[in-house]
């Protein structure tokens, strides 16, 4: 055991006969790692973007809801209502009728247009 940890510190492996297939081993092994750094890198890129997509998803839903409470707002016969006075605008304080239009009468009408 003495022998194989001194011959190891001393590198041996790398200037014997067959060092050309420990060193294609020991590129591989640093060809691999670079992999393995690169990917990790990429994984932690996508990670970042997902973490701003998402933020910029809660944001802009909160956006959303906010207008379309004030669109609800500005629908409001009240909100209409005062807008339009300062035109001389307002409401009728009496309410609408529904026409009902007889199928005779109707037929009637057609014909007069064309």
């Amino acid at each position: 055991m003495k022998g194989g940890v001194y011959s190891l510190l001393k590198a041996k492996f790398l200037i014997d006969d067959d060092a050309l297939k420990n060193w294609k081993f020991i590129v591989f092994l640093i060809l691999l790692a670079m992999v393995m750094i690169g990917n990790s890198h990429s994984y932690e890129q996508k990670n970042y973007r997902i973490t701003e997509l998402t933020n910029e998803v809660k944001e802009l839903r909160s956006e959303f809801v906010d207008r379309r409470s004030q669109l609800m707002e500005l629908k409001m016969e009240s909100t209409i209502s005062t807008q339009m006075e300062p035109h001389g605008i307002l409401p009728s304080s009496v309410p609408p009728k529904k026409i009902k239009v007889k199928e005779q009468e109707s037929s009637i009408l057609k014909k007069i247009w064309q």
